[in-house]
C-alpha cells in the first residue's frame, strides 16, 4: 500500500512538473502575440487586457492537462507523452484562435490587449482563448 502511495505522489509530481510546464509555453506565446513584455504590462503597468487573456489562457491549458491526465493510459509514459503531446497541441490551437480572431477583427488584436483601459476585445480574444481549449479536451479520449 506505501508502495502505490508513494507511486501515486511520484506521478503527481511528474504530471505537476509537465502542466507547469505546458503553462509556462502558453506565458510564452501571449509574450510573443502581445507587443511589449507581458510581464510588465501585468505586473507592473497593471493592464486589465493582458491579464485577461493570460488567464484565459493558463486555465484554458490546465484544463487541457488535466483531461489528458484524467483519460491517459494506464502505462504511465504513454500517458505522460500524451499529456504532453496534447498541451502542445492546445497552445498552438490557441495561437491559431489568435489569429483567425486578429484576422477577422479591425486593427491589430495584440495592441489592443495592451491598451490600459479595459476593452472589449480582451474579453472576445480571452473566450475564444479558453472555447479553443475546451475544444481540445473534448478531442482528448
Amino acid at each position: 500500500m506505501l508502495e502505490d502511495l508513494l507511486e501515486g505522489a511520484g506521478r503527481s509530481i511528474v504530471f505537476g512538473i509537465v502542466g507547469i510546464g505546458l503553462m509556462a509555453l502558453g506565458y510564452l506565446l501571449i509574450d510573443v502575440l502581445t507587443p511589449g513584455k507581458l510581464r510588465d504590462l501585468i505586473f507592473v503597468e497593471r493592464n486589465p487586457n493582458a491579464s485577461l487573456l493570460l488567464a484565459a489562457n493558463q486555465l484554458g491549458i490546465a484544463a487541457i492537462v488535466t483531461t489528458a491526465i484524467f483519460t491517459s493510459y494506464s502505462d504511465f509514459g504513454q500517458g505522460l507523452a500524451s499529456t504532453v503531446l496534447f498541451g502542445i497541441i492546445g497552445i498552438g490551437i490557441m495561437a491559431l484562435a489568435f489569429l483567425v480572431l486578429d484576422w477577422m477583427t479591425p486593427g491589430k488584436l495584440g495592441e489592443v490587449i495592451c491598451t490600459p483601459e479595459r476593452h472589449g476585445g480582451a474579453l472576445v480574444s480571452a473566450a475564444s482563448h479558453f472555447g479553443a481549449a475546451l475544444i481540445v479536451c473534448a478531442c482528448i479520449s
